[in-house]
């Protein structure tokens, strides 16, 4: 590409523009997972959806692979893509709360933490995931589960609206009233049909909830997993609770004599009313805990509280799973798996998305599993680059052993960029041909490929 081409794409361009020999460019290509180094052509940083119709115009013109970076919190490192363009949007971060229609529209560059603050001055939240770190944009694309979940659904589910920069470079808004089969696509379709420059979501009553959690040796993880399948078969929806296998962390503040113990935690999250009842008659029915440190907190202090354990840079390897069942067999499997873990940073995570995510049918978003129990995680993580070839191995045989226990599909977020088309198609199941089909009649051409890409069918 010649530098009269990029000089004057620069000149229009409002924010910044990096490439190699920019001081900024390094620092800026970095990704949340530092497992994986891609160094694009070019970074265009953008600050008005009017960069990013002429960054899509650019990338299409000149035949360029385009990645989309939002929060940048995504694991296979799709927000950026080796001699291509990046459009970058992280600057793009702003947040308005309408409290009387109880709507909030979300730039594409927000964290969870962004919009997190800007609605718990109201008491209200968007259905979002549990780490306030993690972009809004990649998570509600792929489908968005967290601690409302099971009140509330999905994050999709609460998505009303989205502005969308098309592949053609034509900027359209899809709701249920406009480009429906495009808002449809967007609830669990991922980054495929185009660039979504703003979010219109509805928000939910959340202002202080019962949560944190409580911790037991992984030697009565087996009595906590036997527990929590049965409490999770009739659970009240303001109820949730996710299961983790993992190691108390190292330093403060956890208890020095527990630090880097194998452990069972229980992540509870209450938010109605007699919590604290709630919460204490489970605690009656359990071994007794390492520590426990459940207790009334505001919403974003439990959205926040294990962002400070994963900051950007971690080695990190994802496997998921959608899981209908816990069978006694999957439960020793996976504290069999867990005990192979080789760093304390290692995690296996279920998380429930049962309830009112259960009220909706798997052909009214993209996302289609409807009947799952929980979504869950094998999270190979370390600090040490060295360790790499350890982590992918341990993640493929844990995933490997528990699968056949498994459903065949997985979150989206949760699969690395080795995953089998075949795989996809599992998760979307018989919404894959209309994923195909909307994909063909917005992006024919797959411009939009760096993603967990669902091809146009034509």
């Amino acid at each position: 590409m010649n530098a009269e081409t990029v000089g004057k794409f620069s000149a229009g361009h409002r924010g910044p523009v990096l490439d190699a020999g920019h001081p900024g460019y390094d620092e800026a290509r970095k990704l949340y997972n530092g497992m994986i180094d891609k160094h694009p052509l070019m970074i265009a940083q953008c600050s008005d959806v009017g960069d990013v119709m002429d960054a899509v115009n650019f990338a299409r013109d000149n035949k360029l692979a385009v990645a989309i970076r939002g929060g940048g919190h995504n694991g296979p490192g799709f927000g950026s893509v080796d001699d291509g363009l990046v459009i970058d949007m992280s600057m793009m971060k702003g947040v308005r709360v309408d409290p009387v229609a109880k709507t909030v529209r979300v730039g594409p560059g927000c964290t969870t933490g962004d919009v997190d603050h800007a609605t718990h001055a109201f008491g209200m939240a968007v259905p979002f995931g549990i780490i306030s770190t993690t972009g809004v944009a990649g998570l509600t694309l792929s489908g968005g589960h967290g601690y409302l979940s099971r009140q509330y659904g999905l994050a999709v589910d609460s998505l009303m609206e989205a502005d969308v920069v098309l592949a053609d470079g034509s900027f359209v808004t899809a709701s249920e009233t406009q480009n429906a089969d495009l808002l449809w696509a967007l609830r669990g379709g991922g980054g495929n049909f185009g660039v979504v420059t703003s979010f219109l979501f509805r928000i939910h009553p959340a202002k202080e909830v019962y949560g944190g959690p409580i911790v037991f040796d992984l030697s009565d993880a087996a009595t906590v997993m036997r527990w929590y399948r049965e409490f999770q078969a009739s659970a009240p929806r303001d109820f949730c609770i996710w299961l983790g296998l993992q190691s108390v962390p190292m330093g403060e503040p956890f208890p020095a004599e527990h630090q880097g113990k194998r452990m069972c935690i229980l992540l509870v999250a209450h938010n109605g009313g007699g919590a604290k009842e709630a919460v204490d008659a489970i605690r009656r029915d359990l071994p007794t805990p390492l520590f426990d440190w459940a207790g009334p907190m505001p919403y974003p202090a439990l959205q926040s509280m294990f962002d400070a354990l994963y900051p950007k840079g971690l080695q990190w390897y994802w496997k998921g799973d959608f899981v209908k069942s816990l069978p006694d067999a999957a439960i020793d499997a996976h504290i069999e798996q867990a005990k192979k873990s080789p760093t304390g940073e290692c995690l296996m995570h279920l998380y429930p998305i049962d309830g009112a995510v259960h009220d909706k049918a798997s052909g009214d978003s993209a996302w289609n599993c409807r009947d799952a129990t929980w979504s869950m995680v094998i999270a190979a993580i370390a600090p040490d680059a060295n360790r790499a070839p350890e982590l992918k191995q341990w993640a493929r045989n844990y995933w490997q052993t528990i699968h056949p226990y498994d459903l065949d599909g997985a979150y989206p977020n949760f699969m690395m960029d080795d995953e089998a088309d075949g795989r996809l198609r599992a998760t979307y199941g018989d919404n894959y041909p209309k994923l195909a089909a909307i994909k063909a009649k917005y992006d024919p051409d797959n411009l939009f490929q760096v993603n967990q890409n669902v091809r146009p069918s034509h």
